[in-house]
């Protein structure tokens, strides 16, 4: 009678039975049953979720259930681990060390102020670390996205050992930048810039190309006062490989359109399919143009001899045809085609490669409807030149890996391809390799896709870029330094120079030649005179023409921020160098005469408030 009685409600009893005051026993399940509960309470913490199917075998009154994949068909959802909330940034900004020597900024190639931008998040100055980002990279938040981090400025912080790991740079910089979108600020001329009436400033100044190398070369150009930039595109979108080759899943469209827009902001002009050609050649623009930049990229696909007989229709795709008809079809937004669908494929994909751009290939392939995708390449895991995220995106998603071999034959049967033959390599001891053609390995596969890479192969566009001398490999002879060519007037950058692998060194590429192209044209056309270190102007808006200054008993300040009497106004030089941080004004306490009078003409600006003099 008493085992009936219950002395608190049914539902306090059903919270005491999940949370017990005190265990009085241990606790007996079976290791099946437990297997069963765990693939129904894990968490899908991946872009992928698992498939989930009845076993054939019980478990008490529930049937047993196991993964049976992933589930990524038409799912172009955000996969960036990197990605932060308003309270993640702060959270991580708050992390950072600001180290004096930054080593972060050392291994940025635009030279981003790293631990100025972050400072700035500490403070909730959301604008001001969107400011620093986009004055030394206009394509700031496409970076904060795509960027190789780890190999970059993130594998140089000094909190690579700590346990909680290196500062999530990337992350920071893509929540600052998206913040700025979220306000739809046009981008306006820095200061003086519009006024600037010598010859030079007025020639046209052509690009051709609009990929990242150009966007950020037009940028600068704009900000430093040209007045007629045009940028000539062959497609009829912008953005180049940035659009149509890196996926939605990690690079949306209106990114790179947003990016586009500020450029556009400061009188930028694009000229939609304009390719290069007999109707737009090289001669013909210098003759008409004080300055051309080429950023046209390598656009199209190095083919082995084994696949120069095979098509899409019998399962044979590149990545320069694969991935801009995937990209078509999931950005919204950037092609102009209605009913644009993705690549239908299924069953077993290769994939031949093991850059950025084959698994971009592995990952898409999973989402136009592939059941497995095995990446295939001829080195070691050692010698992947894909970033680690890259490669890590890959792994989560089930790509099979499968090193150490070369492609010697296509298997078509029925004219489609059902599957490969592959010669076993290795290494020499003198580093040298080699293929092994008693070593075959078989796959079985239904699609193709080969990743080995691009060049400039079309002769007409070669035609087109006469006079320039060109290298063994094929490609435009560049000064890695200044990013100029043969030709005087013509500069390049990206792909085409070959000196940028990432799309971060693409838009730097840009912004050296800007300033290389802007000490030409001043030079030949008698202009300005030119500094020896160079000095781009900074990302401007609306926001930074408001006018915060104040005025208190009949002092104007130039804004409401000064430094107290404290360590920070110590001695005279520390005042100077805060009013030419911008400070409005700085109180101190006890000087000697001879210092302060010695110091005020270069005090420019600012305001002192002196307490006492001695």
């Amino acid at each position: 009678m008493a085992r009936d009685l219950s002395k608190e409600s049914p539902d306090i009893e059903e919270l005491l039975a999940l949370n017990p005051r005190v265990k009085v026993a241990a606790a007996v399940r079976p290791t099946r049953c437990t297997k069963v509960d765990k693939a129904h309470w894990k968490r899908k913490v991946h872009a992928y979720q698992d498939d989930v199917v009845e076993s054939t075998v019980g478990c008490a009154s529930t049937a047993c259930v196991t993964a049976a994949g992933p589930f990524l068909t038409n799912n172009f959802n955000d996969v960036k681990h990197t990605t932060l909330s308003e309270r993640a940034a702060l959270r991580e900004a708050g992390r950072c060390l600001k180290c004096a020597d930054a080593p972060c900024q050392k291994s940025c190639p635009t030279q981003l102020d790293i631990k100025s931008f972050i400072t700035s998040i500490c403070n909730k100055n959301y604008y001001g670390a969107a400011k620093t980002i986009f004055s030394d990279n206009p394509l700031g938040l496409t970076c904060g996205m795509v960027c190789p981090t780890s190999d970059l400025c993130v594998g140089g912080c000094n909190l690579y050992a700590a346990e909680e790991g290196p500062i999530n740079i990337g992350g920071l910089q893509q929540f600052a930048t998206e913040v700025l979108q979220k306000l739809r600020l046009p981008q306006v001329l820095p200061p003086g810039a519009a006024e600037r009436t010598s010859a030079p400033y007025d020639l046209p100044v052509a690009l051709v190309g609009c990929g990242p190398a150009s966007i950020s070369c037009a940028t600068f150009l704009a900000r430093l006062g040209y007045k007629n930039v045009t940028i000539f595109e062959r497609k009829s979108f912008t953005g180049g490989l940035s659009s149509s080759e890196i996926p939605q899943y990690r690079l949306p469209f209106d990114v790179v359109s947003y990016e586009v827009e500020l450029m556009t902001d400061i009188g930028v002009k694009i000229e939609y399919n304009r390719p290069l050609g007999k109707d737009l050649s090289l001669q013909r623009l210098t003759q008409t143009h004080g300055a051309v930049f080429l950023g046209i990229g390598l656009p199209e696909a190095r083919i082995i001899p084994e696949f120069e007989e095979l098509t899409i229709e019998k399962g044979f795709y590149t990545s320069k045809n694969f991935l801009p008809a995937v990209t078509s079809a999931s950005k919204p937004g950037m092609c102009g085609c209605k009913g644009q669908k993705l690549p239908q494929l299924s069953g077993r994909v290769i994939v031949l490669g093991c850059g950025d751009t084959a698994f971009d290939c592995a990952t898409s392939a999973l989402r136009c409807g592939a059941s497995k995708v095995f990446v295939v390449f001829r080195k070691g895991f050692s010698n992947i030149r894909a970033v680690p995220e890259e490669m890590q995106l890959a792994v989560e998603e089930k790509c099979e890996f499968v090193p150490f071999l070369s492609p010697k034959q296509v298997i078509v049967k029925n004219n489609k391809i059902t599957g490969m033959k592959f010669a076993r390599c290795e290494q020499a001891d003198d580093g040298s390799w080699m293929e092994d053609s008693e070593q075959v390995t078989t796959l079985k596969a239904n699609y193709v896709i080969s990743a080995f890479g691009s060049s400039l192969l079309d002769p007409e566009v070669k035609e087109a870029l006469a006079p320039l001398t060109f290298d063994r490999w094929g490609l435009p002879v560049v000064d890695e330094n200044d990013m100029s060519t043969s030709e005087p007037c013509v500069f390049a950058g990206g792909d085409l120079a070959g000196v940028a692998n990432t799309t971060v060194e693409a838009v730097n590429d840009g912004k050296t030649a800007a300033w290389s192209m802007h000490c030409y044209l001043q030079r030949k056309h008698g202009g300005a005179q030119v500094t020896e270190t160079p000095e781009l102007p900074l990302f401007y808006t609306a926001i930074d023409d408001v006018d915060i200054s104040v005025r208190v008993c009949g002092l104007t300040f130039s804004n409401p921020f000064g430094l107290a009497s404290a360590p920070p106004t110590t001695t005279a030089a520390m005042i100077r160098r805060a009013f030419e941080q911008g400070w409005g004004f700085a109180l101190t306490k006890t000087f000697v005469l001879d210092k302060v009078v010695s110091s005020l003409g270069f005090f420019g600006g600012g305001v002192i408030v002196i307490s006492s003099i001695t």
